[in-house]
């Protein structure tokens, strides 16, 4: 597990990188927000990101989101469900996030906002803008029909779009995938943008990201 000295120093890092690209984007810090993303750490680690100033968490899986968010309840705490998401698991992340990072399918929808209570879910829509057949997203084509489908259910509030480019090794060449990101939301009337990881989270703020989700950066590799 990392020691808190470790965080501390990645944290303060990574925040000087976040302000750096706002500044090359002449945005405001306070446009970023960093989802810290603590998947299969164990909840020691959100709880020592916690006590260091995080608010933010993002989990892949929803049981582990279940587990970690029925554990560790402190007032003001975020949570992001950001992982694909099946039918039978809706339950869980209807209870838990506040936000949920993978929308592209109008079962889970619907799951979704059958099982939730309370305030709204905050849904970021995937869209599979590189036309991936590995990747998850719904084609940009069909994006204006889904969101109709989606606005339609209650419980839901749709807020923006998210997308995974393909993994490349310089950061520069996910620009033009997170600019069209960008354009697909304003044609369709979304504010946020849910885009950019470790390796090119800056690039992504510079193209408008309103949520990036480092781990890696913050937290070290993920244990096997």
């Amino acid at each position: 597990m990392i020691s808190a000295e470790q965080l501390k120093a990645n944290i303060a890092a990574i925040e000087q990188r976040i302000g750096e690209a706002c500044v090359r984007a002449g945005r405001s810090r306070e446009s970023v927000t960093l989802v810290s993303v603590t998947k299969l750490h164990p909840l020691e680690v959100v709880q020592l990101g916690w006590s260091l100033g995080l608010k933010e968490f993002g989990e892949n899986y929803a049981q582990e989101l279940r587990d970690k968010a029925a554990q560790f309840t402190p007032d003001g705490i975020v949570w992001h469900a950001i992982g694909a998401l099946q039918v039978k698991n809706a339950k869980y992340v209807a209870k838990a996030a506040h936000f949920f990072h993978a929308l592209d399918s109008l079962e889970v929808a619907a799951e979704l906002s059958k099982r939730r209570t309370g305030v709204t879910l905050k849904c970021f829509v995937e869209v599979n803008v590189a036309g991936e057949s590995s990747k998850a997203g719904i084609d940009p084509s069909a994006l204006p029909s889904f969101l109709t489908s989606v606005r339609a259910l209650p419980s839901l509030d749709v807020v923006g779009l998210t997308a995974m480019p393909p993994l490349v090794e310089e950061a520069e060449r996910s620009r033009g995938h997170f600019s069209t990101v960008r354009e697909l939301a304003k044609a369709n009337g979304l504010t946020m943008l849910s885009m950019g990881t470790t390796s090119d989270f800056e690039v992504a703020i510079e193209e408008g990201a309103t949520h990036v989700r480092v781990g890696t950066a913050l937290f070290g590799e993920r244990p096997a």
